[in-house]
C-alpha cells in the first residue's frame, strides 16, 4: 500500500466515511517529517487494508492545516468513520501509531 498525498481541492474526497484514515500533515523542509515518512510507509503495507494513509503539505494546502488546527509539524490526525478522533503532535515513536491504530481501526 501506499500514501497518498492530497491537497485542499482533494482531501474531503479521499476522508474514508466509513473506517479509519490517517493523515500525515508535514513539510518538504520538516527532518521530523522526513524521519516519520518511512515509519507510515511501513504502517500502511501492515495495515493499509484496514486503514487509509494521507499526507498533505501544509505549505501548499494552508485551508486543511488551518480546518484541523495543525500549528506543528509533523502532525498525525486519525480520522474515524470521517471524523477526527485522535491527535499526535511531533514525531513518535511507531509503536505509538501503531497502539493508535490499533484502538481506532477494530
Amino acid at each position: 500500500m501506499s500514501i497518498e498525498a492530497v491537497n485542499d481541492e482533494t482531501f474531503a474526497a479521499h476522508i474514508k466515511p466509513e473506517g479509519t484514515t490517517l493523515v500525515e500533515f508535514g513539510a518538504v523542509w520538516c527532518p521530523p517529517c522526513r524521519a516519520l515518512l518511512p515509519m507510515l510507509h511501513e504502517l500502511s503495507d501492515e495495515q493499509g487494508k484496514q486503514v487509509r494513509f494521507l499526507e498533505v503539505d501544509c505549505d501548499e494546502s494552508p485551508e486543511t492545516a488551518s480546518r484541523y488546527q495543525v500549528m506543528s509539524v509533523p502532525t498525525v490526525i486519525v480520522f474515524q468513520n470521517g471524523e477526527p478522533v485522535e491527535k499526535l503532535v511531533g514525531l513518535r515513536p511507531k509503536s505509538v501509531y501503531e497502539q493508535v491504530l490499533s484502538k481506532h481501526s477494530q
